[in-house]
């Protein structure tokens, strides 16, 4: 079975640090690519960061470039994603996903290219 859990989220106040986690199981990180993706209240879910140790690509959102790092820790079936000198507006649920597809193109950020989602981590930057 097929699993994504994200972890990690919470409370920080603007210029803090967070570190997700997506722990992954039923599948392997050698093969599918990973996506983070966010979504506040009354926004569309919006990609973050993507990674693929398969094609050896790492992509960011024009947002969170120079802030945040996306990792992967393939024997611990874990990827990362350290985020620094938050934002209010960083504020929102965050998921991570799973393709096998490792589609990249343009953008990685294509959420039909997904297979699997988890179920989110929320984040919240107070100012």
């Amino acid at each position: 079975e097929v699993q994504l859990v994200e972890s990690g989220g919470g409370l920080v106040q603007a210029g803090g640090s967070l570190r997700l986690s997506c722990a992954v199981s039923g599948f392997s990180l050698d093969d599918y690519a990973i996506g983070w993706f966010r979504q506040a209240p009354g926004k569309e879910r919006e990609g973050v960061s993507a990674i693929s140790s398969r094609i050896g690509r790492t992509d960011y959102a024009d947002s969170v470039k120079g802030r945040f790092t996306i990792s992967s820790d393939n024997a611990k079936n874990t990827v990362y994603l350290q985020m620094n000198s938050l934002k209010p507006d960083d504020t929102a649920v965050y998921y991570c996903a799973a393709q096998r597809g490792n589609i990249w193109g343009s953008t990685p950020f294509v959420m039909y290219n997904y297979d699997y989602w988890g179920q989110g981590t929320q984040v919240t930057v107070s100012s």
